[in-house]
Formats: structure tokens, sequence, C-alpha cells
């Protein structure tokens, strides 16, 4: 049965708004550890370092601005609107994001997925998508965008460390899309615009509904519907890794001892600067 979650309003003055999809329980939605779905207009969030899982960054097409991307390996380039940024942090990073165009709104999902245990720790990297490879599949009343994972016969071309689904969907009135899940993995579905159903079950950004659907032994197809209006949704799909969370926020590990060494790293100013 689905499941409608309630999100959380996070504002950092004008120039930030974000709704957030976070599990006081990490079983709730691993191997995503969370998720923003934000508005952004001016730098709000100074460098900062992550460790132990990847920050995610994509933006929708409507973005009125592309988000200028930096960490402390030196990667330095423009997330585009309907681009996609990954930033595997493994044993740390110090990272940076900030609208292109001070003043113009960056509209984005932040997306922070955890990493398998052995790769924790493993040397820091990142992978980049353009918004014309996106895939993009249409259907009767849907369009989906394929930034990650597959849907439709269709592959995203990047092969990201955790291998999750990230589907970017609009949907006319009354149009309807059915969903797959494979066996033994956690779905969900955020609303970026209007309202939509899933099985059945209403949800929408003006209540701050998210749909969860439960894990299934077996594979499982739901029916993703726009309501009157049309919405634009965002499906998350992933299997989910089972391990133990340690946080501090910005980092996380499946050991405590790993977190412990990585803030002290990082303390040490051993993650580099920006």
């Amino acid at each position: 049965m689905t499941t409608i979650a309630r999100m959380q309003r996070a504002n950092r003055g004008a120039q930030f708004r974000a709704v957030r999809l976070h599990g006081a329980d990490p079983a709730l939605l691993d191997p995503f550890m969370g998720i923003d779905h934000a508005w952004m207009s001016a730098p709000t969030f100074p460098p900062h370092p992550h460790a132990g899982f990847s920050a995610v960054t994509y933006l929708f097409l409507d973005s009125g601005s592309g988000m200028a991307n930096r960490d402390s390996q030196g990667n330095r380039n423009l997330i585009e609107p309907g681009g996609l940024h990954w930033t595997a942090a493994g044993r740390g990073v110090v990272h940076e994001e900030v609208p292109a165009i001070p003043g113009s709104t960056t509209h984005l999902l932040q997306i922070f997925i955890n990493l398998p245990q052995n790769r924790q720790n493993a040397a820091p990297f990142a992978l980049t998508l353009a918004p014309q490879e996106v895939p993009v599949v249409q259907r009767t009343g849907v369009q989906i965008r394929v930034p990650l994972g597959s849907f439709g016969g269709v592959q995203s071309p990047l092969a990201p460390p955790t291998e999750v689904t990230l589907l970017d969907i609009s949907l006319d009135a009354n149009a309807a899309l059915a969903l797959s899940v494979p066996a033994g993995q956690r779905a969900f579905v955020m609303p970026i615009n209007g309202r939509a159903q899933l099985d059945g079950e209403g949800f929408g950004l003006d209540d701050l509904g998210a749909a969860i659907l439960p894990i299934a032994a077996e594979a499982t197809t739901h029916r993703l519907t726009g309501q009157a209006g049309g919405a634009q949704v965002a499906v998350f799909i992933g299997a989910p890794l089972h391990q133990a969370v340690f946080s501090n926020g910005p980092m996380a590990f499946a050991r405590q001892e790993d977190l412990i060494a990585a803030t002290a790293a990082y303390q040490r100013g051993e993650l580099g600067q920006l």
C-alpha cells in the first residue's frame, strides 16, 4: 500500500527555499539518505565537506540559471538546466555550488545517496551529465527524462557508484503511466509541480505529500496519473544497502570510527580547500 509521507519546509532567507524528504529512520529511503527540492537565487551555503556518501544535483529544465559547481579535487563546471552532477565524496571532499547568474533562480533537486561500505573510503570523484545527454521517453500525455538508471528500454549514460534510478516525469491532466519497480527495491515519488496520484493515492506540492511504496519480494507495477492541471514528479528507485548510518550531517559512514576519522581529516585540512 502506498504511504503518503509529509515533507518539511527548509528555508534560508529570501534566496533559498526548499521542501525536504528525509527519513528519521535511515531504512525509510535506503539507499537514498534524503532529498531537497529547492529554489536558490544567491549563494547560500559556504564551502562545506562531504564524506562517506554521494551528493547529486539535478537541475530542472525550467531553472532560470545554471549552477556553478566546484570542489577541492579541482573540478569546476557549470550544471546547466536539465543536467546532473554527481559528487561521490568517498573519504572526503570540500564542495560548493552557487547560481551561475546572481539573482536568477535555480530550480533543483539535491539528492543524498549512500555509498556501499566498501566504497566509502575510496578517493572522491565527480560525474557530469549534460542536458542533451539525458534520454527522453515519450508516452501519450507523458514525458519521462532519465538522468539516472533506465526506463522504457533507454538507459542513462552515467554509471554511478550506487545504482539508482531518477526519473523526471511530466504528466498532462488525466494522463497515466505504468511505473515498474524491480523486486526488492525501494521506490518513492516526490511532487515537483501540481498534483498526481499513485495507485489512487493523491499527493502534491501544495500539501507537501510524497508517495512511498513498500518494498516487495516480486517486481510490481504501479499506476501514476496526473490530476487536474497536470503534474511534474520525480521518481526515485534503488536497492537498499542495509547498512548502519553514523552521521554528523555533512558526513555519513557505516562505521563510527570512519566518521570520526573523516571529521578529524577535515579539521586538519586534509580534504583540501576552496
